[in-house]
């Protein structure tokens, strides 16, 4: 114990770092293994704590899975861009946050997920839902613009980080801003025309 550090002190941070390692480890585990294979004695031992602790802290499999998915895109308000720099911040904003470090981690087991599993999925239409929607919304409030914007950026996901195809992986993340970028412009202009 440090100077100024209380039994109480401690106790909180033991739990946080200890929920840390679970769910590293089981973001780890679900996106090599999947939900159904993942157990929470593999979670555990990947975590070097007793099965006992995940259960705690997460309840079951399921609650684990949901905390796992709980991602935050952090995106910029838009409203304050200008409008020829809508695309380029929204593509080079969603590159960082697919490859920005290891807490984005949970952002490919979620893509990866939501291909094979229900719940996944639903997770990720409600991030879209709750999250890309509305940081559009500054910009416009049709739906069918925010639906086109989301196939694009998961489109990208899903080729650059799963699928691996050796023309996209091979892109700088600049190149691809310099590429995609043009192709959401050109469905926030539609919008913007009609």
């Amino acid at each position: 114990m440090t100077a100024g550090d209380s039994e109480d002190t401690l106790v909180p941070r033991r739990s946080v770092r200890t929920r840390s390692a679970i769910l590293e480890a089981a973001r780890r585990r679900f996106a090599a293994q999947g939900f159904e294979r993942t157990t929470i004695r593999a979670v555990a031992a990947d975590a070097g704590i007793d099965p006992s602790l995940v259960m705690r802290y997460y309840g079951n499999k399921a609650k684990l899975f949901d905390a796992a998915l709980d991602i935050d895109l952090d995106l910029p308000d838009l409203s304050t861009v200008p409008p020829g720099a809508l695309a380029e911040t929204f593509v080079r904003h969603f590159l960082h946050r697919w490859e920005g470090g290891p807490a984005d981690d949970a952002l490919l087991l979620l893509l990866r997920s939501a291909v094979t599993n229900d719940r996944a999925a639903q997770r990720m239409r409600d991030i879209f839902a709750t999250q890309v929607a509305p940081a559009l919304g500054a910009v416009s409030a049709d739906a069918d613009q925010v639906a086109l914007i989301s196939t694009q950026l998961l489109g990208l996901a899903l080729t650059r980080h799963l699928l691996r195809l050796p023309a996209v992986v091979g892109m700088t993340p600049q190149e691809i801003v310099t590429a995609y970028a043009p192709a959401i412009h050109n469905i926030i202009a539609r919008e913007a025309a009609a």
